[in-house]
């Protein structure tokens, strides 16, 4: 099971608050330090060079990008500091366990907790520097930032699953955990970077994007929480609608750009 709770690793815990199984020895042993980071540099490799490509037409100073990555890793901290502070409330709770006997419990949590958390903490740095930068003046620059911010919040959950997983599950989690973390992140980097662009307020579309992003993601974890036979077919179906979603956007923005140039910096598509 592919989940992304940042907090469970921390505690060296899997999913919300359930236990890990003990570090798989036998299968890490012979590994070199450099090759079990692999799960975790790769897909940042990967994907930092996809995003690059996909902004091509006035593409983002890689040190800018890599700034968003670096608040990505802080935005990691920023999400551990809200879930120790849910247990300071009382408001922590094992998802594993709601998921075995307590249907609506889980779907109030994660609804609640977990997707409202993990996109405000990485929605956070987005709005008090991304938007700031002189180089945020296209609509597609503010799914390519969160998608940076999204990719360091993922390579944290995925270091520190490591020592937990084999390498196969290393493997599937590298992937996984910046594609789910990146669609989310694309919905509000998207419907702020369009409300900064037309010099309009930001609270309509912070709001906008912020509940629709936090609410798929906490659908996205009660599917998968529960285990089910359904559940990896459900989620995969769900993250495939939302990158199809995402591809178009970001196809259209692109050729929109090519063909109106700089005309086409403010020109969102609702």
């Amino acid at each position: 099971m592919i989940t992304d709770d940042l907090e469970a690793a921390c505690r060296g815990q899997f999913v919300n608050g359930t236990r890990a199984t003990p570090p798989r020895g036998p299968d890490n042993a012979g590994m070199s330090h450099a090759l079990l980071l692999l799960p975790v540099l790769l897909p940042i490799l990967f994907w930092g060079v996809y995003h690059h490509h996909k902004d091509r037409h006035l593409p983002e100073p890689v040190g800018r990008l890599a700034l968003a990555f670096v608040l990505g890793v802080l935005s990691a901290a920023i999400s551990k500091a809200l879930y120790v502070a849910l247990g300071w409330a009382s408001l922590r709770y094992d998802a594993l366990a709601l998921a075995d006997g307590n249907t609506l419990g889980l779907l109030a949590y994660s609804m609640l907790a977990i997707g409202p958390v993990e996109e405000f903490a990485k929605m956070l740095p987005f709005l008090l520097l991304v938007l700031r930068l002189p180089e945020m003046d296209e609509p597609i620059d503010g799914i390519i930032y969160a998608s940076f911010i999204a990719l360091g919040y993922a390579a944290v959950e995925n270091f520190l699953y490591l020592e937990y997983l084999t390498p196969a599950e290393s493997a599937a989690r590298g992937f996984a955990g910046p594609v789910v973390h990146m669609l989310f992140a694309s919905i509000w980097g998207y419907t702020i970077g369009c409300a900064h662009l037309r010099g309009e307020p930001l609270l309509p579309g912070l709001t906008r994007g912020f509940l629709l992003a936090a609410g798929l993601h906490g659908l996205y974890d009660f599917i998968v929480l529960q285990q089910s036979l359904n559940a990896l077919p459900l989620a995969a179906v769900l993250i495939l609608g939302g990158w199809i979603w995402r591809l178009r956007l970001l196809r259209a923005l692109h050729e929109h750009a090519k063909r109106d140039g700089d005309a086409a910096t403010r020109d969102c598509r609702d």
